[in-house]
């Protein structure tokens, strides 16, 4: 009941925040369809007028801002498709929209030739190449446009196996990292390319640096995020143990799996720890769980009577199955009387231990309580060797 509780409590937290995000796409959409109209009004009376030998002062005047317009309306598009709202997708936002206006201010004041001239002159040589501060911005640039381009592919094609029944969700999250991955590459290194970086010497300092930091620890975590995706050996879903921690699976990411405590905190285990350390998966395959109780008499109490008590507390739980039945034991005699013991079978340990534990110890004290049987104490027997004529 929790479980499907919680799912259906995120599925309606997931349903509304697309909800939100497919609305502010429409907007977005809506922002750039009437500069586009606009300038392709204004491009169609240009070529009109220019047939016509007829001046075009105002349409070139009019070009550069309906087009300012009109790629800040794609641009914030792409970024609201891409990303979830929030604070500082609304800031890159304004910052784009503030550098492709400084772009046209600078244009209509026929200056951006010369800055961009005295961008290009502040350079440096790296082995070949010449690398220019005009170079790094469109490197950044073209790196930026083609990231976004590539999550937002990433986003679409995850869209689309999530639609796809047939395809299991570890599979779906395996897809969507593989193809996230690969159009990543493909967006970066076409960039370095078009600006001259010479990528065999990149690789070579990369793969120095990325030693001397430690990553090859980041490779290991993507090689066993990929094994785990893989071999479907945890779901998003799944409730797993992880040294003392119960939590739920809540997603699979490439370098590590988000799971939520009972506490609601989330906590991020990174994908070697999944495959080196032992994991416990509550929902893998028979989602059942044999829990043992042990309870303790006094020795003055029937062994039997209270035996037949805990079975019968046992079975007036609606978690603990009938089938296999409750098993009771007398296990030993101790110092401080009898230990029984009650083992039960539940269906569901994803939905909780404790509560079934406390369920069922409170029903065996009610028992014991109206039959006279009494739970016994730690106690300890003092012999005093000797007089107390010191004392």
């Amino acid at each position: 009941m929790h479980r499907a509780l919680s799912q259906g409590l995120a599925g309606h937290s997931q349903h509304s925040t697309e909800s939100a995000v497919r609305d502010l796409a429409l907007k977005s959409l809506q922002r750039i369809l009437l500069p586009i109209s606009m300038l392709l009004g204004v491009l169609t009376g240009r070529a009109l007028l220019q047939h016509q030998g007829m001046a075009v002062n105002f349409p070139n005047l009019a070009v550069p801002p309906l087009l300012s317009l009109a790629t800040i309306g794609i641009v914030v598009y792409f970024l609201r498709k891409t990303f979830r709202p929030g604070p500082m997708v609304k800031a890159w936002e304004n910052l784009i929209a503030t550098s492709i206006w400084i772009v046209v201010a600078l244009h209509l004041i026929a200056w951006l030739s010369a800055v961009l001239e005295g961008l290009d002159s502040m350079a440096m040589q790296i082995g070949g190449p010449r690398v220019s501060v005009l170079a790094i911005i469109k490197l950044i640039l073209a790196v930026a446009l083609l990231w976004v381009l590539a999550l937002w592919l990433t986003r679409l094609i995850e869209n689309r196996l999530r639609q796809a029944e047939y395809v299991s969700p570890s599979m779906q999250v395996a897809l969507v990292k593989l193809s996230e991955f690969v159009l990543l590459v493909l967006a970066f290194l076409p960039a370095l390319n078009a600006v001259g970086i010479d990528l065999t010497a990149l690789a070579v300092f990369g793969g120095a640096l990325g030693l001397g930091f430690g990553l090859q620890r980041i490779a290991s975590n993507l090689i066993c995020g990929f094994i785990v995706l893989f071999d479907c050996s945890i779901r998003p879903g799944d409730v797993i143990t992880t040294g003392d921690k119960f939590a739920w699976v809540q997603a699979l990411r490439a370098r590590y799996v988000v799971v939520k405590g009972r506490d609601g905190v989330e906590r991020l285990i990174s994908n070697e720890n999944l495959i080196t350390n032992e994991v416990i998966d509550w929902s893998y395959s028979e989602p059942e769980f044999r829990l043992r109780i042990p309870v303790s008499i006094s020795d003055d109490n029937n062994p039997e009577q209270a035996l037949a008590l805990m079975r019968e507390a046992a079975m007036a739980i609606p978690w603990v199955r009938a089938v296999p039945e409750p098993a009771t034991r007398l296990m030993a005699f101790g110092d401080n009387g009898i230990e029984l013991a009650l083992r039960v079978w539940i269906p569901d340990p994803a939905a909780g231990l404790a509560n079934v534990r406390s369920d069922i110890n409170l029903a065996i004290w009610r028992a014991f309580k109206a039959t006279g049987i009494v739970i016994p104490y730690p106690q300890r027997n003092l012999h005093i060797r000797g007089g107390l004529e010191g004392f």
